[in-house]
C-alpha cells in the first residue's frame, strides 16, 4: 500500500458511463479502471475481506464438526462450540461484508488521503484482534444476536477498532459526494446508501450503550446490539444489491427498467433507517416496545429494495442472449446462486415459529445470498485491480459447490427446527432423540463441510489471481 498517492494517475482517463445496447443504466462497474490510488485502496479492503473469509472458513470446519452426530462427542465443551461460532459469525458476516463495503466505497474515491489509509489500517487491526481473541486467556462467550461476543479485552478492542475504521471510511466517502454523477449511477448509489446505513448503525449502537443500564450478561449484550444490529442489515442489503448490479453489468444483462426506477428503489431500500431515531425517541432502549419496533422495521423494510431488485436482475438474467465467455461463467454462476439462496432465506423467514433452528436456516440463506454476490463481484474486480482472472473452471465450479453445500446446510437446519431442535446448541444438548432429527442434522453437517470446501475454493481462486498481476483491463 506504500504506492498510494492523493493525485489521479495522469496516464488514466476519467471514466465515462457505458450506454450501449448491452446495458440500460450507467454503471461504474463497466468502465475504465479507477484511479491508481483508488485501485490500491480498494485492493487493501478486498484483501482484508478475503482474509476474514479465510479465517471464518477455518472456524467453520470446527463448527460443522461440533454439530455433526458421531463427531461432536470428540469436542471438549459447549464453550468450545460457542467460541468457534462467535469468531466464525463475526469474520464471515461483520468483517467480510463491511470490508467489501470498503471496496465499493474505495472504487468511487477521486482522491485518497492519509485518513483513508488510517481507516484501512484500523479495520485490519480490528479484524486481527477479533481472530486472536480466543487465544487471549479466559473468555466468556455470549451468543447474542447480530454481533455475538467474547468477553475479553482483545475481542472488545478489535471490534471497536474495526468499527472505527469502517465508519471513518464511510464518512470520508460521504464527504466526497459533490457531483450529481454520484447519484446517477445505481451501483454507486447503492454503495453510498450502504455507507449511510453503516454510520446509522454505529450511532444506534452508541445511543444504546449510553442509555443502557441495569443489565448484565447475555441480556445486556442482546439489548446492546439489537438496534444497531437491525440497522446494519440495511447496509448489508445495499452492498448485496450493488454487487448484483455490478455482476449484471459485467454480464451485459439488460435491466428492463429506467435508471430513475433503479435510483428510487435504492433510496427506498435505505429510507427505513430514518425511523430509527423515532424508535429511540418514543421508547427506552431496553423496552419491549423498542425490541418489537426494530423487529418490525426489519421485517417490513428489509426487502423494500432487495425483493424488487432481485426480480429485476433475475428477469434480465433470464432474458440474456448469447454465449457466455470463460470469464463470464463465474459471474453468471455467482449471480444465479446468490439470487436463489437469498430467495430461500426470505421464504424461510416467513415460516419461523418458536426459537429453533429455522431461525439460523433463515439468516444463513440470506447471508449466503450476500456472500455469493460478493464472491462473484470479487472475480469481476480482480482484473480491474491489475490481476489475471481467476482460473475459469474453479471459479465457475466454486459458487455452485458453495451454494449446494449451504442449501443442504440450510435444509438440514430447517428440517431440524420443524422437529423442535433448538438453536445455538451442540452435541448432546441438541436432543437428537429420533432418527429423523439425526438425519436432518447429518445433512446439515455434510452441507456445512461442502460449503467450507466451496469457501476454500474461493480463497484459492482469489489467491491464484492475486499471485498473477497483469496490466489492468480496459473495461470491467
Amino acid at each position: 500500500m506504500n504506492h498510494m498517492q492523493s493525485d489521479r494517475d495522469p496516464t488514466e482517463v476519467e471514466p465515462e458511463p457505458v450506454r450501449g445496447p448491452s446495458s440500460t443504466y450507467p454503471s461504474t462497474l463497466r468502465t475504465e479502471p479507477p484511479s491508481l490510488p483508488a485501485r490500491e485502496l480498494a485492493l487493501g479492503w478486498l484483501l482484508l475481506g478475503i482474509a476474514a473469509l479465510g479465517i471464518a472458513g477455518l472456524f467453520a470446519i470446527l463448527l460443522a464438526l461440533a454439530r455433526t452426530p458421531g463427531v461432536s462427542d470428540w469436542f471438549p465443551t459447549l464453550d468450545f462450540f460457542r467460541t468457534t461460532l462467535i469468531i466464525h459469525v463475526n469474520q464471515s458476516v461483520l468483517v467480510w461484508f463491511l470490508a467489501f463495503g470498503g471496496v465499493l466505497w474505495s472504487l468511487g474515491e477521486r482522491t485518497v488521503s492519509f485518513p483513508h489509509r488510517i481507516a484501512l489500517a484500523l479495520a485490519t487491526m480490528g479484524c486481527l484482534g477479533i481472530a486472536l481473541s480466543p487465544f487471549a486467556g479466559h473468555s466468556e462467550p455470549f451468543l447474542n444476536n447480530y454481533v455475538p461476543i467474547l468477553r475479553n479485552p482483545l475481542f472488545f478492542g478489535g471490534l471497536a477498532v474495526f468499527a472505527l475504521g469502517v465508519v471513518l471510511h464511510a464518512v470520508l466517502t460521504l464527504r466526497q459526494i459533490t457531483t450529481h454523477t454520484e447519484w446517477t449511477r445505481p451501483d454507486r448509489l447503492a454503495a453510498i446508501t450502504a455507507a449511510m446505513a453503516a454510520i446509522a448503525a454505529l450511532l444506534a449502537l452508541g445511543w444504546t450503550w449510553w442509555h443502557l443500564t441495569g443489565w448484565t450478561g447475555q441480556a445486556y449484550f442482546e439489548l446492546l446490539f439489537w438496534g444497531g444490529g437491525h440497522t446494519v442489515q440495511f447496509a448489508y442489503t445495499q452492498i448485496m444489491v450493488a454487487a448484483w448490479l455490478g455482476l449484471a453489468a459485467g454480464l451485459g444483462v439488460t435491466l428492463r427498467v429506467s435508471v430513475r426506477v433503479l435510483q428510487g428503489l435504492l433510496v427506498l431500500g435505505v429510507l427505513p433507517i430514518l425511523i430509527v431515531p423515532a424508535i429511540y425517541g418514543l421508547y427506552a432502549v431496553d423496552s419491549p416496545e423498542a425490541h418489537s419496533a426494530f423487529a418490525a422495521l426489519m421485517r417490513v423494510g428489509g426487502g423494500l429494495a432487495a425483493l424488487p431488485m432481485g426480480l429485476i436482475v433475475a428477469y434480465g438474467l433470464l432474458q440474456r442472449r448469447g454465449e457466455l465467455s470463460p470469464d463470464e461463467k463465474p459471474l453468471y454462476a455467482a449471480l444465479t446462486a446468490s439470487l436463489l439462496l437469498f430467495a430461500v432465506g426470505g421464504v424461510l423467514g416467513w415460516v419461523i415459529s418458536g426459537v429453533n433452528t429455522i431461525i439460523p436456516a433463515h439468516y444463513h440463506g440470506a447471508i449466503v445470498g450476500v456472500t455469493l454476490a460478493l464472491m462473484g463481484l470479487t472475480y469481476h474486480l480482480l482484473p480491474l485491480l491489475g490481476f489475471s482472472p481467476p482460473p475459469p473452471r474453479i471459479a465457475t465450479l466454486q459458487p455452485w459447490v458453495y451454494a449446494i453445500g449451504q442449501f443442504l446446510h440450510v435444509s438440514g437446519l430447517a428440517a431440524s427446527g420443524a422437529m423442535g431442535i433448538q438453536r445455538k446448541v451442540a452435541g448432546s444438548a441438541q436432543g437428537l432423540d429420533t432418527l429423523g432429527a439425526k438425519i436432518a442434522m447429518g445433512v446439515m453437517g455434510f452441507g456445512g463441510l461442502l460449503a467450507v470446501i466451496g469457501g476454500i475454493l474461493f480463497v484459492a481462486a482469489a489467491v491464484y489471481s492475486l499471485c498473477h498481476p497483469q496490466t489492468p483491463r480496459s473495461r470491467w
